[in-house]
């Protein structure tokens, strides 16, 4: 099988590559042959702002490069990522019209929501979910902080509805947890195009020891990840349970200085993934204090395949994802003073972290190993082909 996987990488890198890059790899080992159209949002920054918009609507150089890669290379599936903002929706226009089978991975809420996330002011916002025209992301401002570029995604969004472009041009699509799913349903896709498949490790990290006796945070340092809450905790906390942050983003020099006034509290800055494996297989428990609706967090993953707990606000995915008592432990979505309490009990009772770590490594070798993602996927392209083939 021939697969063309399309991806537009971030300024920052974070799961959604990761997960490109390992499916690509997956389907590689597996011999396949992989084809990669691709663009990277450095480049935004060479464009005038007005350009910016057009291509964000509807970029014709995408639509006439993927047409001409299509043509050259004539693969048998088109499995899609990320399109914005500079492939842009004209790339399944490209590849229908070559009647290619189309499936795109659900990463983000970008359809329903103008910064993909459904987060404002640091709180959960669907202010713009079922509603045809998203005027509340342009009145706040919800797209890169400016109204106006707001109103081009805006735009982008109502055009492509008008136009029934992800009802018309996407045979399958991939929810990664059920709870993402859901939100989708209800936002209108139709529940046979609409597969869950969630993330997975391509190689097995093997089983660590929490030797290190730390908590560790692994992620993007921006506010919907709930750092604020994270430090609020650690103020309370301090070295009794020390904490190793790991991560980039906008808040990175505010942790970094933070890290010689807060007791207990060391910011390592980025790392590679065999780094952030090594890192959790010494860890206590993993804390992921997300205030956002995550839709699959690979970090989580990575955690269970070590087997490592993770404390988890009981919010959105990770409800389901973290089995409390079992494979960790929930707490109230922005309450530090809940995070003190279970980081603080999991210190305390050696006996049960000892059978989490156990029931996390059982989980990931049950749901997120390679091979079972790979079944998925193939179960995926075949279906995706026979609703292409009924559209002829």
């Amino acid at each position: 099988m021939k697969v063309l996987l399309i991806h537009n990488f971030y300024l920052q890198a974070g799961g959604e590559d990761q997960v490109f890059s390992a499916e690509g790899d997956l389907l590689r080992e597996h011999g396949h042959t992989v084809i990669h159209y691709t663009a990277h949002n450095r480049t935004i920054v060479k464009q005038r702002f007005l350009g910016r918009m057009k291509s964000v609507l509807w970029n014709p150089l995408s639509y006439l490069h993927i047409s001409q890669l299509i043509q050259k290379q004539r693969p048998d599936v088109a499995h899609f990522h990320n399109i914005f903002p500079l492939i842009s929706p004209s790339a399944y226009y490209a590849v229908r019209s070559e009647n290619i089978p189309i499936v795109q991975t659900l990463h983000n809420y970008r359809m329903f929501c103008l910064n993909g996330i459904f987060f404002r002011d640091q709180h959960v916002c669907l202010d713009c979910f079922g509603k045809f025209a998203p005027w509340p992301g342009v009145k706040h401002s919800c797209y890169r902080d400016s109204r106006l570029a707001s109103v081009g995604m805006m735009s982008t969004l109502l055009f492509h509805r008008l136009l029934k472009t992800w009802k018309t041009h996407v045979d399958q699509f991939i929810a990664l947890t059920e709870f993402s799913r859901n939100i989708f349903l209800d936002g209108g896709i139709p529940n046979d195009r609409i597969a869950l498949k969630p993330n997975f490790l391509q190689v097995d990290p093997g089983e660590g020891s929490s030797a290190g006796n730390y908590a560790l945070f692994v992620g993007r340092l921006a506010p919907e990840k709930g750092i604020e809450t994270l430090l609020e905790a650690w103020k309370k906390i301090g070295r009794r349970v020390p904490l190793k942050i790991v991560g980039d983003g906008e808040m990175a020099p505010r942790l970094a200085e933070l890290t010689t006034q807060l007791p207990g509290l060391e910011y390592v800055g980025p790392r590679s993934q065999t780094e952030v494996l090594a890192l959790m297989k010494e860890a206590l428990v993993l804390v992921f204090p997300s205030l956002w609706y995550e839709c699959m967090p690979r970090t989580i993953i990575e955690a269970y395949g070590v087997g490592l707990p993770v404390i988890a606000s009981n919010i959105g995915a990770m409800k389901s994802l973290i089995i409390h008592g079992r494979t960790g432990l929930h707490f109230t979505a922005g309450d530090s003073g809940d995070l003190v309490e279970k980081v603080l009990w999991v210190k305390e009772h050696t006996e049960d972290l000892a059978s989490m770590r156990k029931c996390a490594r059982s989980v990931f070798e049950q749901y997120y190993m390679a091979d079972c993602n790979y079944t998925m996927l193939m179960e995926i392209y075949d279906k995706a082909g026979r609703v292409c083939s009924n559209r002829l």
